[in-house]
């Protein structure tokens, strides 16, 4: 049964139907003129490269002139020595924790001849160790060129000694008048750092550790105070609930510290029992992207929501329409439902008093401690500032300068402060504030330990030598507490030692090869308290203005830790689908009642008006904006952690809106904006990759019909079974070929499993390709132009429930996109428009790697090619970049490298400088300007997977080579799985047979390798 819903991927193709068409003949956006083929001399060391000349004059004729060409000699210089644990050519993976003061992962990093290359998730951690897409991108800010690279003294480089003499000088200063000494770091739930510090308390009787953070989690953890009596945050796990809902709360993303998306798929899986997911909020979140049923409302009508849901959860009584379904819906599941919410203390006192009316046995009782900001110490600490009581300012690696609402207030003040020494990665505010600068020590080149749970210890070990002269914190306090040269500043030492204290019966090189060590019976957090009374207060004081802005991190952002890592900046949003910018989101009704545009030009580029932001009496200047289907009237978002200057060149990009931040609350009543006249150019990439078809790319159904319609039911099927239309009647599509088979089962033939209903579209997949096959950063023109060079993408489609006009052709069955339609009124606004509160669906995209591949049949030098385990070849020093391929393949995931984007001035990111370089995948080729290039299905890994196993005389398990391909191996929640579909007993071979699955654009007969799963929504349709 063909769905009666429409999709579309933006407001644009919803007003013009031809748009998809226009589109399509605008892959290439521009040709490169011929002059710029023969400019790179110099780089390849003749007038014209044998690449460009074979694109100029076609192959036969170059083949025969160029045959005695002599490759140049490479000098290279072997191992005298070879280290003992390192053999060339062969990966060592080392466990540990990842940790920036933001995130944290337990991890496999893998390294290549003492290079760190891969973060990998640490199967030894369960949900402690999934990664999201900064944890993937992590390893690319070790390299960063930009980092503090020496320490400063009065601003000129110093050695570690003039430094240290400095410190110590001024703490013994501190010492004898009585100031205050201050260490002030991001929250640090390091059990060895903790002790650490009480030993240089007692050397110094005045020292105190503050806490900051950019995102504290204020709001969270002054809840988790008044309900729970402890300042920690619960942790929950949706794995035996059948219902969640969630009042701002974007729990798949940055909520309390952690990522519920692994419990939550699996919680997720199609039957009986599915989670169902009601979604309360403002802004389109990637939480709310993937609900089930999503109201959307201003922020003071949500806190006004809650309000009446937790009435009528206690049986107060409520004759709000909407609570009253939610709370019926809550009180049917009962302890198999569990509220979550976000944005102010009082919001999630509410939830926290829901869920212990409901017995929610998603409440797992244990404490999640990477957290640690206090409010009102901190302003204690504000207040010793100011009154001139800090002698030594000690800060560790945060810049309240530039995240803080009252930064400006506390740069000045830091002027009474003697001795600022600033332990820091960038030169920026709180470096030129400081008077002694220490590089920190990146946590791949340092030991640690952090207890992110209660009853869980993980340990971080360097994998590689520090490549500056850095050092991390603990390095110091030893340094300033012993003395200079004392045998007892050895870090390693001091922490093996506190860890063995701590690990009991586990030898400390044990813990430290699983990375991780739990300890059974961790729950420490009950019910204690909570004032409902005050928390309703709360949010009933939260007045309703024209505006409400709701601030949010990205997925890709963060809190801005890793600003400046260009992999991150260039991650296309998950809901926008823009890169390289934040920017304001608005509803399309609020956007034409201000006037607000967002137009497409005629290169099918998004341009947006920019608006000047007030609120609170603080202004954010030039902020652009982009029309969210979604977006609830009378609100507006805006993404944290851009627009940090001084902190290198990648990171100076977007808007800085913590100034509008205070630390708790994430929504900001009477909000002004006011238009400037000028547009941005946005660098968008989801108009880019039109596939030729659009009829039920991605498909749904809904779970009463997957549960009691059969898939291929004659009238009633949601996933019918592709059929020809022949002479001799109707036959599968499988049984119908233009061309023979070959025997494909002597061997491994590889599949990709992709399920919908999983896909949470996190952008973890994106950035582990990225690593893994040195796909290049193009930066945002280059994006804006259409050159993306992503192997793999994730389109975001929006799918209308709202009804809509079905043009004659369709009625009578037709597939043709462009008769889906939308009734307009006289002056071209939607009646009802499918843009207000659209459904989403991510899908994951990359090469299909045809059975029947068009790009193979049009290739004249045969440069892509099909391999018998079911990769499709490309062959790059065969290409000639005739690009006929990516016209012919319908599915659009081949890449032409318009430039070479290493060792080019134009492209200055990663590939631009020898320290970014280090993070090159050496079994991968850096390819060169005009060959095409797309996913191999990480054919290198799958090898040496084969080559290993063969080896050791032995047959490759399917974890093996689950893990051995990029994507796979780095989605937290199994929405794709790798596999021999040979192997009978494989988790491929298994889903294969599912009845969800379904072909991309099967109706061509391509016959991919990769298969997708129809998106089940857990509602009843209306």
């Amino acid at each position: 049964m063909a769905s009666n819903k429409i999709q579309f991927r933006s407001i644009h193709e919803l007003k013009d139907p031809a748009l998809n068409n226009k589109l399509a003949q605008k892959e290439f956006q521009e040709e490169i003129p011929v002059e710029d083929f023969l400019e790179d001399a110099e780089q390849n060391g003749s007038s014209t490269s044998r690449r460009d000349f074979l694109k100029l004059l076609g192959f036969s004729t170059a083949a025969v002139t160029l045959a005695a060409c002599e490759a140049p000699v490479v000098k290279t210089i072997p191992y005298v020595v070879k280290p003992h644990d390192i053999i060339p050519g062969v990966p060592n993976y080392y466990a540990s924790t990842y940790f920036d003061g933001f995130d944290f992962a337990s991890v496999l990093v893998k390294t290549r001849e003492g290079r760190p290359i891969k973060i990998d998730p640490n199967p030894a951690a369960g949900d402690l160790g999934k990664t999201n897409a900064r944890a993937q991108a992590s390893v690319l800010s070790l390299y960063d060129n930009d980092k503090v690279k020496q320490p400063k003294l009065d601003g000129k480089d110093e050695t570690f000694d003039k430094v240290d003499d400095f410190v110590i000088k001024g703490l013994n200063e501190a010492k004898a008048s009585g100031k205050r000494i201050v260490v002030l770091s991001h929250s640090f739930p390091s059990p060895t750092f903790k002790k650490l510090f009480a030993e240089f308390k007692a050397q110094y009787p005045t020292a105190e550790l503050v806490t900051y953070d950019a995102y504290p989690y204020a709001a969270a953890l002054d809840a988790a105070q008044e309900v729970f009596g402890q300042r920690a945050l619960p942790v929950y796990d949706l794995k035996g609930s059948e219902l969640v809902v969630a009042f701002q709360a974007d729990f798949l993303g940055d909520y309390n510290a952690s990522s519920l998306e692994s419990s939550y798929a699996e919680a997720r899986k199609p039957g009986a029992t599915m989670l169902r997911h009601i979604q309360v909020e403002s802004n389109m979140s990637l939480t709310g992207a993937n609900s089930d049923s999503r109201y959307r409302l201003k922020p003071s009508d949500v806190n006004k929501t809650l309000v009446e849901v937790y009435n009528a959860i206690v049986g107060a009584g409520t004759s709000d329409k909407t609570a009253t379904e939610i709370a019926n819906e809550l009180k049917a599941k009962g302890s198999k439902a569990v509220v979550l919410a976000d944005g102010s203390k009082g919001a999630q006192v509410l939830a926290h008093l829901i869920n212990q009316k409901l017995g929610s046995v998603a409440f797992t009782g244990k404490a999640n401690l990477l957290k640690e900001f206090d409010k009102a110490r901190y302003q204690e600490f504000l207040g010793w500032v100011n009154a001139g009581q800090v002698g030594v300012l000690i800060a560790n690696n945060v810049d309240p300068i530039y995240s803080h609402p009252k930064g400006e207030d506390f740069k000045k003040s830091l002027a009474k402060v003697p001795y600022v020494i600033a332990v820091a990665d960038k030169k920026n505010e709180m470096y030129k504030a400081a008077k002694a600068v220490i590089p920190v020590a990146n946590w791949l080149e340092s030991w640690g330990d952090i207890e992110p749970q209660t009853g869980v210890y993980s340990l971080m070990q360097p994998t590689i030598q520090k490549i500056y002269k850095s050092r991390q914190i603990e390095e110091s306090l030893l340094v300033w507490k012993n003395g200079k040269n004392n045998a007892a500043n050895n870090y390693y030492d001091y922490l093996k030692a506190n860890a063995t204290s701590i690990l009991g019966g586990t030898s400390f090189n044990k813990a430290l090869y699983n990375g991780i060590n739990t300890s059974a019976n961790a729950a420490s957090l009950s019910y204690a308290g909570g004032n409902a009374a005050q928390a309703i207060a709360e949010l009933r004081n939260v007045k309703p203005s024209d505006l409400e802005l709701v601030l949010y991190t990205k997925t890709s952002m963060g809190d801005g830790t890793q600003a400046n890592n260009p992999w991150l900046q260039e991650l296309p949003d998950p809901i926008t689908r823009m890169s390289w910018d934040n920017y304001l989101t608005i509803s399309p009704k609020d956007a034409e009642r201000l006037g607000i545009e967002n137009s497409l030009n005629a290169r099918m580029q998004l341009d947006g008006s920019i608006v000047n932001l007030t609120a609170n009496g603080v202004t954010i200047k030039d902020v652009p904006v982009f029309i969210q289907p979604g977006q609830a009237e009378g609100s507006v978002g805006l993404a944290l952690g851009y627009g940090k200057k001084n902190s290198g060149a990648t990171a100076d990009t977007g808007v800085n809106a913590y100034p509008l931040f205070d630390g708790s609350n994430l929504i900001v009543s009477n909000v002004k904006i006011e238009k400037t006249g000028e547009d941005h150019e946005f660098a968008g990439v989801q108009l880019q990759n039109t596939l030729m078809g659009r009829y039920e790319i991605a498909k749904e159904v809904p779970l009463n019909d997957f549960l009691n319609v059969a898939f291929d039911d004659e009238h009633k099927g949601w996933n019918k079974p592709l059929e020809y239309h022949t002479i001799s009647g109707a036959l599968p599509a499988g049984k119908i070929d233009l061309w023979d088979a070959f025997d494909d089962t002597d061997g491994p033939h590889f599949n990709l499993s992709i399920d919908l209903n999983s896909c949470t579209g996190c952008g973890a997949c994106i950035i582990a390709c990225q690593a893994e096959n040195n796909v290049p950063v193009v930066g945002k023109e280059e994006i804006r132009m259409s050159r993306d060079m992503y192997w793999l993408r994730i389109d975001r489609y929006y799918s209308a429930r709202q009804k809509v006009e079905v043009y004659e052709g369709l009625k009578e069955g037709m597939a043709v996109p462009e008769l889906y339609g939308t009734a307009f009124n006289k002056e071209g606004g939607a009646l009802n428009h499918p843009a207000d509160n659209p459904d989403v669906i991510f899908q994951p995209v990359m090469c299909q790697h045809c059975n029947h591949a068009p790009c193979e049949t049009v290739c004249p030098v045969a440069a892509t090619s099909h391999g018998k385990q079911g990769q499709n070849h490309m062959a790059y020093n065969r290409c000639i970049g005739t690009r006929y391929c990516a016209n012919n393949c319908p599915y659009k995931v081949r890449r032409f490298n318009w430039f070479t984007y290493n060792l080019n001035d134009k492209f200055d990111f990663n590939m631009n400088n020898d320290l970014g370089r280090m993070v090159l995948n050496p079994d991968v080729v850096v390819r060169t300007r005009g060959v095409m290039e797309k996913c191999s299905l990480c054919i290198q890994e799958t090898q040496a997977t084969i080559l290993a196993a063969k080896r050791e005389n032995r047959k490759v398990t399917d974890a093996e080579f689950q893990n051995s391909c990029a994507c796979a191996a780095a989605c937290s929640t199994g929405a794709m799985k790798f596999g021999d579909m040979n192997d009978k007993e494989s988790e491929v071979r298994k889903l294969y047979s599912s009845n969800r699955r379904y072909y991309l654009l099967e109706e061509i007969g391509t016959k991919p390798n990769v298969f997708y799963h129809a998106k089940v929504r857990n509602r009843v349709e209306k």
